[in-house]
């Protein structure tokens, strides 16, 4: 009996340090997967935005306006990347950065939308995930409080990459986004300015090549680089002041106004969209680095400030590439802009000779 009970006694012990060792490796494992999924994540990352290009100037601009600008893209740059920081998506990143800046009246996206020849809100927005290639894009909607948000759902949960109108409103709707009254996008300051521009309007070609080019191409725009070396970018837009017959710009042309690709960079453009239509802006941009080898900073250079120019467009060009280096683009007088790396450093611009 005696000898049975120490038997017994072996056997549990024994199965005591078997739990007691495999619940060790097991957190030990459990320690390691967790490293190695942290360790994988690079430590490089950035965040782009801009806030439209156009003709700005320091005489025209009070300092309570400059100072107002300025804050307020060092809120969106900031947001933007504390959600990298934090190992969010570039997506993420791109997504709540543009939301802040499509809710504040500054700038021509969202609440801070220009108008119509009919006094009518027309936006547009694109979206585009470098990893996949995936891109989503809304035209000419008119209730949709954040346009981008209705493109990377476009991208998300449908087969394709572009909606219009009542269409992209009823698909919005159905996905549970923000649906607002028109009148929400409202402002004095926009209503103001179409009136403006209806009073210097003629049936001459010089309305089209002196005030059209003297107009701030506002639109906003996002590009980041995430922990994982995903690229993405995004962009907003009311189009033009004065737009007529439902014009359609470059912003929701991907390749035009908006591209993304992990092999190369993340592009958001800015200004006269015809001409970056008929250039391809954004894409050029990206083919230029794949195939010629060039830098962000060189190929955006070449596109803006030659193929673009020469044509004879206005606009600029935010960029971010696979190694987190940056381009800030234009041949405009200024461009409302502001970036951030991995360690924390940032940039807030306005004007071209900063």
């Amino acid at each position: 009996m005696h000898l049975i009970s120490r038997v017994r006694y072996f056997f549990v012990v024994s199965f005591i340090l078997i739990l007691f060792f495999s619940f060790n490796r097991c957190k030990e494992s459990n320690h390691n997967q967790k490293k190695l999924i942290k360790n994988s994540q690079s430590e490089n990352f950035g965040i782009v935005i801009h806030g439209g290009a156009g003709t700005m100037s320091r005489k025209e601009m009070t300092k309570e306006m400059d100072l107002i600008y300025r804050k307020k893209l060092e809120e969106v740059i900031r947001l933007g990347y504390s959600i990298l920081k934090n190992g969010g998506t570039s997506q993420e990143a791109v997504e709540k950065s543009i939301n802040l800046m499509e809710d504040s009246p500054l700038f021509n996206a969202g609440k801070g939308a220009v108008l119509n020849s009919d006094g009518q809100i027309e936006l547009d927005a694109s979206f585009m995930d470098g990893k996949t290639l995936n891109a989503g894009a809304i035209v000419g909607v008119k209730t949709i409080r954040n346009p981008i948000s209705a493109a990377i759902k476009v991208m998300e949960n449908s087969p394709h990459v572009m909606f219009f109108g009542n269409g992209a409103e009823k698909f919005a709707l159905k996905e549970g986004l923000d649906i607002v009254d028109p009148n929400y996008f409202f402002t004095q300051k926009r209503i103001d300015e179409l009136k403006k521009v209806k009073l210097k309007e003629t049936k001459t070609s010089s309305y089209i090549n002196n005030e059209l080019k003297k107009m701030k191409y506002g639109t906003v725009g996002c590009v980041a680089l995430d922990k994982n070396g995903n690229l993405a970018a995004g962009t907003s837009t009311g189009g033009m002041t004065n737009k007529k017959w439902n014009r359609i710009g470059d912003v929701p042309i991907i390749g035009a106004g908006n591209y993304a690709n992990n092999k190369t960079c993340a592009i958001s453009a800015t200004g006269w969209g015809e001409f970056f239509i008929r250039n391809v802006v954004a894409y050029d941009i990206s083919a230029l680095m794949e195939y010629k080898g060039f830098k962000i900073s060189e190929a955006s250079k070449i596109v803006i400030n030659e193929k673009v120019a020469k044509l004879g467009g206005d606009g600029g060009v935010i960029g971010i590439d696979k190694n987190g280096n940056v381009a800030m683009e234009m041949n405009t007088n200024g461009m409302y802009r502001a970036h951030m790396n991995s360690k924390g450093d940032i940039v807030v611009k306005i004007y071209s000779d900063e």
